[in-house]
């Protein structure tokens, strides 16, 4: 049997959400950051996100990372974050999925009970503290970039919605975020679908109505992800959230397209922009911990460390904590006669398909 295109990877999920993580087979890319390495990947290289992430090999809310050289001195490993519609800069579940994978697999020193790295993602150097006991990472807290509110009580226009208002908040990704229980949408694992075509559309109207851009990095700009929430299920946890994931563009015309996948964890750069927003209200103080419940009630733990500023923009340092679980090891392969090269997508479960 010929293996030609050999990929390896570690499936991981952290929280409930998958998000794999390649070990081997896909070579260092030029870039004199993580970000520059991302920009490169994402022109050159896109073939390899479509083949992981889109079927036959994917499905709709599998998120992959690469493992990359560090370019900072003082980095253990960087990785660059693919998902189904974006490169994010930062994803807090795909962090925690890379630290499991490194930790677990041997790739960096391990030392219990606690390991400390530094992993260089497209947004920056982010410190991981692994909480390790006979080989197994029983949990990650990292402290992540930077997070702020853009708008507070914004409204915008949504198609066969109405006006709604919104909070637009950064996390390591753009979030809009929206409170569930004044759109009548019960944030429950058999509401999924409308759950998921709701804030698709949510995230597309506040795209085009509520433009932003990160202050340092032009190239972080726009809502890409939305957040609904609701009054949390389980005790201890402060709220509710479901996190929707595009899984293409959306035509406002075709309403078969409305389609989102939603996150299966409580969504950690989600967690860091909602703590933004509620201490931007007053409701949550530097050092209190908040505790974010998912819809499959996994919870992330998080805190504000401290204030700080992004350019001009006020902003405050989180740190989130959550854990990840191996499922599996794998290695994929691409026969030069597969008709599909870059995997495939059918309308049934992805928005479009082609």
């Amino acid at each position: 049997m010929r293996l030609p295109n050999l990929i390896t990877a570690i499936d991981v999920h952290a929280c409930g959400e998958p998000g794999r993580v390649i070990t081997g087979g896909v070579l260092d890319v030029p870039g004199e950051s993580m970000f520059e390495k991302r920009l490169h990947f994402e022109r050159h290289f896109d073939h390899i996100r479509k083949r992981m992430l889109r079927e036959p090999r994917g499905y709709p809310g599998l998120c992959c990372n690469v493992i990359m050289p560090p370019t900072h001195p003082d980095a253990d490993a960087g990785f660059i974050i693919m998902e189904q519609s974006e490169y994010p800069a930062m994803s807090g579940s795909n962090a925690i999925c890379v630290t499991t994978a490194l930790v677990e697999s041997g790739m960096v020193p391990v030392t219990e009970p606690v390991t400390r790295l530094k992993l260089e993602a497209p947004a920056g150097l982010i410190e991981v503290e692994a909480r390790v006991k006979n080989g197994k990472c029983e949990s990650v807290s990292f402290e992540n970039v930077p997070s702020f509110v853009a708008h507070l009580d914004a409204e915008i226009e949504v198609p066969t919605v109405g006006k709604v208002t919104v909070d637009v908040a950064f996390g390591g990704m753009w979030f809009v975020i929206a409170d569930a229980q004044k759109l009548n949408l019960a944030l429950e694992p058999d509401n999924a679908a409308e759950i998921a075509r709701v804030g698709e559309m949510l995230r597309a109207a506040a795209a085009e109505q509520l433009p932003v851009t990160h202050p340092e990095n032009p190239e972080i700009r726009n809502v890409s992800i939305a957040q609904l929430w609701a009054p949390a299920s389980s005790p201890g946890a402060w709220i509710r959230n479901a996190v929707v994931i595009s899984t293409g563009e959306l035509d406002w015309n075709r309403p078969e397209t409305w389609r989102g996948v939603l996150d299966r964890s409580p969504c950690g750069t989600g967690t860091c922009a909602r703590m933004a927003t509620l201490y931007a209200r007053g409701e949550l103080m530097l050092d209190e911990e908040f505790h974010h419940q998912g819809i499959l009630e996994t919870v992330f733990s998080g805190r504000l460390l401290r204030e700080t500023s992004v350019g001009n923009q006020s902003a405050v340092v989180p740190v989130l904590t959550g854990s990840g679980w191996i499922y599996g090891l794998s290695q994929y392969v691409l026969d030069d006669s597969d008709p599909f090269p870059d995997g495939f997508t059918v309308a049934d479960i992805w928005s479009r398909g082609i």
